[in-house]
């Protein structure tokens, strides 16, 4: 991997470059954006590699078209690798309309392969490659020019590490036979609809702390105004209206330009502009709707205190499951999947390979087949029937 960075800011350029990647077996992919001051990230910079190759595509050049990178992001016979890639993916899914093809995670991989919970980047190349990352130029404003040598060669070692985290982890799955358990969980990374933006749903992020119908309505309204209008703009929700003014309006439900301008948090003159007008048609129409129209808000989970001990015995059954196959705990069950269980209801945890290492043996403690003990400073588990230890 050679040190110098190469900067790609012209079209001919990343012609080239993009040439010398496309027949890849895979390509490590970054990106630097800025979100602080606009509703959709902005772009600032794309880092790539391969063993052999590696760039940093500024975006913001002059006339630079992505098309090139696009379509290596598009072909499925070359792996794209990331880490933690939610959000590059969201930024590609923007540019290309649907999710880049071939995906693999290095954190999710990193997960099933005993590495711990949502490991971070620098800490995964630490432990793999024994490469110590100079974190110094993080939090950096990418969208200024010119970078630094330093702020280029930071954002470079953010794939080029990644090519050795990469190889060594397919590896480690190939060898442990679990890649099929990472790909299980790259399903929601490459689901569009994990990019995908409803207005009609944006109300569910607000802290309502009341479930009558009519409020609701007003409310699931004005918040998916507020989501158009910041996509519209291209600003951050709360520069458009702050939550505290749609909970507001939600309350006071107001019908006219006066009972609007009533409602606490509204920009000074806002009941007089276009937007305003709008909001204030949207709202009126919510108001009218009936009871059975309103949204319904998400059921509380509440779990009966009688099962909370099962679940604290879930727990140790799946710390010692993880501990024992090198698996991160929340990668086998979440608490709701504990609670579930507890409760006798259906869970991913009890189905594939998670059953295979935690859920049967859940059922078991359920039905009172397993017991726990502790001996020499270990928790063992047994089964009640024979009292025969099973292996630790």
């Amino acid at each position: 991997m050679t040190n110098k960075i190469n900067l790609i800011a012209d079209q001919s350029a990343l012609s080239a470059f993009c040439k010398n990647i496309a027949g890849s077996e895979y390509i490590t992919v970054d990106t630097e954006f800025l979100r602080e001051s606009t509703f959709w990230p902005k772009l600032c910079l794309v880092q790539v590699a391969t063993p052999n190759y590696s760039g940093i595509i500024d975006p913001l050049a002059n006339n630079i078209d992505l098309t090139p990178l696009l379509n290596i992001m598009a072909d499925p016979s070359v792996k794209k690798v990331f880490h933690a890639g939610r959000q590059d993916m969201e930024i590609f899914y923007r540019l290309m309309k649907r999710t880049p093809a071939s995906v693999f995670d290095t954190q999710i991989a990193a997960m099933v392969c005993g590495y711990g919970d949502q490991i971070g980047y620098d800490k995964l190349v630490a432990a793999i490659t024994h490469h110590k990352i100079d974190k110094g130029t993080r939090f950096t404003n990418w969208a200024e020019r010119p970078l630094s040598q330093e702020q280029l060669v930071y954002a470079l070692s953010d794939v080029t590490h990644l090519c050795k985290v990469y190889e060594h982890l397919q590896k480690m799955l190939l060898t442990t036979g679990r890649s099929e358990w990472a790909s299980e969980e790259l399903q929601s990374l490459v689901d569009p609809s994990t990019y995908e933006i409803d207005p009609d749903n944006a109300w569910k992020r607000l802290k309502a702390r009341t479930d009558k119908p009519r409020f609701l309505s007003i409310l699931k309204s004005a918040a998916a105004w507020r989501e158009r209008e910041a996509m519209r703009r291209d600003q951050p929700r709360n520069w458009v209206m702050r939550d505290e003014a749609l909970l507001n309006i939600a309350a006071q439900a107001p019908k006219d330009v006066n009972a609007l301008a009533r409602c606490r948090g509204l920009p000074k003159g806002f009941m007089n502009s276009r937007p305003g007008q709008d909001l204030l048609a949207q709202v009126s129409m919510a108001a009218e709707l009936p009871a059975s129209q309103a949204p319904k808000p998400e059921p509380r989970r509440q779990l009966d205190p009688e099962l909370a001990p099962t679940v604290e015995l879930l727990k140790v059954i799946l710390k010692r499951s993880a501990e024992e196959h090198g698996v991160a705990q929340r990668l086998i069950a979440s608490a709701e999947d504990l609670e579930s269980i507890a409760s006798g209801q259906d869970s991913k945890a009890l189905s594939g390979w998670r059953n295979d290492i935690f859920g049967a043996d859940a059922q078991k403690l359920i039905r009172g087949e397993l017991g726990l003990a502790i001996s020499k400073n270990k928790v063992r588990i047994f089964k009640i029937a024979s009292n025969q230890a099973l292996a630790e």
